[in-house]
């Protein structure tokens, strides 16, 4: 008999914007068919919950799977931070008494992603002498902070444009700050356009849209679009990836 897998719960950091809560069902959707597929015989469970704002929270989440179900905590979101190194893991820590639970690694820093983002500046109209600026939430983490800076060189390099980057809260520089100082850098005819690394629509992406570029790029996820296939598999190798430390 196959053993079933442990179940993937991935964890979004939650939105009041229904647009939001739409994409990244969308992508829990994809998740759950791509794993029915690679496991026919004994699909596992999975689960989506959130880690602010939204309900069911990383607890609830949990206490939904059979008792004493192994799980892999996915967080679905692009960079370890706060969330992640102290809400995510003493949520697990908590878990783990009650169940063999590991913790996966957050989605960003990848190229995949860097490849999403260079395909919604396409999408945008992205031309040879735009300024690129990456928006990105922010965080008062250092190490959230870095791997922001980490894909803002991995966006360069996918998309062969210049990229500076703005945060939206708790870092410098701002956003908007981050856009005039790219538009006094470009040509006159150049035009300042925003490479947006945010999960999915909400209140971040609202204020990225009024920070005063030409153009701003759509999300990484849309509401009424399937989810890339570059962030399935993502989810889908941190969950791979985790699964191997269960013991």
């Amino acid at each position: 008999m196959t053993a079933r897998p442990p179940a993937l719960v991935g964890i979004s950091h939650g939105t009041s914007s229904e647009a939001g809560r739409a994409a990244v069902r969308g992508l829990h959707d994809a998740v759950a068919s791509a794993v029915a597929t690679r496991h026919p015989d004994a699909p596992p469970s999975v689960r989506l919950g959130h880690v602010d704002v939204e309900q069911p929270d990383v607890p609830a989440t949990l206490a939904s799977l059979e008792p004493d179900e192994p799980a892999v905590v996915v967080p679905l979101l692009l960079s370890a931070g706060y969330h992640v190194h102290v809400d995510l893991t003493e949520a697990v820590d908590t878990a783990a008494s009650a169940r063999p639970v590991v913790l996966a690694d957050a989605l960003g820093p990848d190229d995949r992603l860097a490849q999403v983002l260079v395909r919604r500046l396409v999408e945008a109209g992205l031309r040879d002498d735009d300024r690129i600026v990456l928006a990105v939430a922010g965080s008062s983490d250092r190490r959230a902070v870095d791997d922001c800076h980490d894909m803002a060189r991995r966006l360069a390099a996918a998309s062969r444009h210049d990229v500076s980057i703005g945060f939206l809260s708790a870092a410098e520089p701002r956003l908007d700050a981050a856009v005039q100082a790219a538009r006094a850098a470009s040509a006159p005819a150049a035009r300042v356009v925003v490479a947006n690394y945010l999960l999915a629509p909400g209140y971040f992406d609202d204020l990225a849209r009024a920070a005063g570029a030409d153009v701003t790029a759509r999300p990484l996820l849309v509401d009424d679009e399937a989810a890339p296939t570059e962030l399935v598999e993502l989810v889908l190798d941190r969950y791979a990836a985790a699964s191997a430390r269960l013991v």
